[in-house]
């Protein structure tokens, strides 16, 4: 697995991510010599959620329909109620999801973007947390539910709110930098 440095990640969001949920990781993990591609269902800008207001927007580097999960070492899931509701409704979302799954590489969900792991069936028999609100949907979905700021069960890393952003980007280094993860691309 590629130090965070050589390392490539994907942020899959669309309108209504948490503002800090996709921010802070996008910059912290650049900070840390990672290539980082937001990915989005369109072209263009997508805007987020700053507390009880829309936020500020975001560049979408890539499309989701011209995005391979091979491309990628890490998929980061930011939540926001908004942002999560409207991708667990896009196939092509809850496929790339299962890719990242199915490739053993680490996928890391915050806030409500649980929601996602819950649509794509990635929950079952696993140890998890989310934002309090959707906790009986994790734990209906399978999940043992707890409330620490970050959860690692295999590849899967979850937390529950945008004061976790420490932690919940720490381990995403860790579970890159640590071989939970094997790139499958041409470089």
């Amino acid at each position: 697995m590629p130090a965070i440095a050589q390392s490539r990640i994907a942020i899959l969001a669309t309108h209504g991510f948490e503002q800090s949920e996709l921010e802070v990781p996008l910059q912290k993990l650049r900070e840390n010599g990672a290539t980082v591609d937001v990915i989005s269902l369109e072209a263009g800008e997508i805007k987020g959620w700053d507390e009880k207001d829309w936020g500020a927007a975001v560049a979408v580097d890539r499309v989701l329909a011209d995005t391979m999960p091979a491309d990628y070492d890490a998929l980061v899931l930011p939540g926001g109620q908004i942002n999560p509701d409207l991708l667990r409704v896009e196939k092509d979302a809850i496929d790339f999801i299962k890719s990242f799954d199915g490739a053993g590489k680490p996928i890391a969900a915050i806030c409500h973007a649980p929601w996602l792991l819950v649509e794509a069936g990635l929950l079952e028999g696993r140890r998890a947390t989310s934002y309090p609100s959707i906790r009986t949907d994790v734990i209906n979905a399978g999940a043992t539910w707890t409330d620490e700021s970050v959860v690692r069960d295999g590849h899967i890393v979850t937390s529950r709110n945008p004061g976790d952003l420490d932690a919940f980007v720490a381990a995403i280094v860790e579970m890159v930098e640590d071989g939970a993860s094997t790139r499958q691309a041409a470089e």
